[in-house]
């Protein structure tokens, strides 16, 4: 899930909502947080047929396995005095990591696995969704080379966005006065598609027209260079395959999926996944984004040679779908984290209890 975003030119501010109020009570939202997370990664392990595995909090600088985002994060570093003071970072997401590991267990297509994935992004603007701590269920699934379609895109989606609405109606069940906004099925548009409706729009625009009007949607081609000469939005160019053709005539085979948030008023973007890169795909994308030279690091030279699986595989923002589900204003009220003073001040005038 992506956090930051250079294509977008704009950066959210801190939204109050008029007549803001809680629907449950800081003790109970806790409650609430360990039932939607228990009951989300079973569906989701079920849905997609993932085990859980455990996974890194760093990794070593210059393999190549941390998450570039958009390149411009810099992500926290240290050096391990007892190796020679060799460099490692905190992650930004697992999504390489999760490739490796598809290999090294030798996991068959149609199987997969997920990760509970910590990171700190010191870049952060921080407002009702953005947080200094980012918290995601990691996921990866192997597939055949058949399976690299938009068909195999959009069935996953599916059934990512049906285990969403199954925690979202457990807890109505829980606390019947929180009522299911979400409908019944997810809209599918291709980021050009999106451009073509909205020509005068900026992206982030964009996805607030077509979110407000479908309640959920998934925006295929996150990456790839649109008819204005631009990217929807960023995505490095060493995970997510948005190069290749697909069969809606348009370039990609990744994207978002972003909700509309009746709270806030405002897009909200759960998840960012895709079908990976091939060493074909790999090459252009490097290309397209300068940073040709990646093609040297572990990761990299490993997928060129062959030895990586065929794979799809995203982020799912925990936080965020507790935040979405439970219908709070500001991820603060269901993750602990630092946020400046002034805003802190702004929430609880309104009743936001920031933890």
């Amino acid at each position: 899930m992506r956090h930051y975003h250079i294509y977008k030119y704009t950066i959210m501010a801190l939204i109050i909502p008029k007549k803001y109020k809680r629907k449950l009570l800081p003790e109970t939202t806790e409650v609430a947080i360990k039932d939607i997370k228990e009951t989300f990664q079973e569906k989701l392990a079920a849905a997609l047929n993932l085990r859980r595995v455990t996974a890194p909090l760093f990794v070593l600088s210059g393999t190549g396995l941390n998450d570039d985002l958009n390149g411009v994060e810099n992500a926290v570093s240290f050096n391990i005095k007892c190796m020679d003071n060799r460099p490692a970072e905190v992650v930004h997401s697992l999504a390489k990591w999760k490739r490796t590991k598809l290999g090294a267990y030798d996991i068959a297509p149609g199987y997969g696995l997920y990760t509970d994935m910590n990171a700190i992004r010191t870049c952060e603007d921080l407002d009702n969704l953005h947080s200094l701590y980012v918290d995601q269920w990691d996921w990866e699934q192997t597939i055949t080379p058949q399976d690299r379609n938009l068909d195999y895109l959009k069935n996953t989606v599916e059934k990512i966005y049906d285990a969403v609405r199954e925690t979202e109606l457990m807890i109505y069940h829980h606390f019947p006065h929180i009522t299911p906004v979400l409908p019944k099925k997810i809209t599918f548009v291709h980021a050009e598609e999106l451009l073509q409706q909205y020509p005068g729009l900026t992206p982030k625009e964009r996805e607030a027209e077509i979110a407000k009007k479908h309640g959920a949607v998934f925006i295929i081609g996150i990456g790839s260079q649109l008819s204005n000469g631009e990217p929807h939005d960023g995505r490095a160019p060493d995970y997510d395959d948005w190069i290749t053709p697909n069969s809606d005539g348009y370039t990609g085979l990744n994207g978002d999926m972003i909700f509309w948030n009746t709270i806030l008023e405002c897009p909200f973007e759960l998840s960012s996944m895709g079908i990976r890169v091939e060493p074909e795909s790999l090459i252009q994308q490097l290309k397209i984004r300068g940073c040709e030279e990646r093609a040297n690091f572990r990761f990299h030279s490993s997928l060129l040679r062959g030895e990586l699986p065929s794979s799809i595989g995203g982020g799912i923002g925990q936080s965020r779908l507790c935040m979405f589900l439970l219908q709070k204003a500001h991820v603060g009220e269901v993750q602990a984290s630092i946020w400046p003073d002034e805003q802190i001040a702004k929430c609880a005038a309104a009743g936001i209890e920031l933890i």
